[in-house]
């Protein structure tokens, strides 16, 4: 998987692709198994999607 790429559990069970926008890529946030983290599916695909950081 390559760094910037996460595979995510949602709440309902699907698995989502996701990314880190590359403003936050900036301030290297890590991610470890277990967090809970906010995603933006998308709409084309629903298999992708983006890692909301407040």
């Amino acid at each position: 998987m390559p760094k910037d790429l996460y595979r995510v559990r949602t709440d309902d069970g699907e698995t989502v692709l996701a990314s880190i926008p590359a403003q936050t890529r900036r301030v290297s946030v890590k991610f470890i198994p277990g967090d809970r983290v906010t995603v933006e599916v998308s709409a084309y695909d629903p298999s992708r999607g983006r890692i909301r950081v407040e």
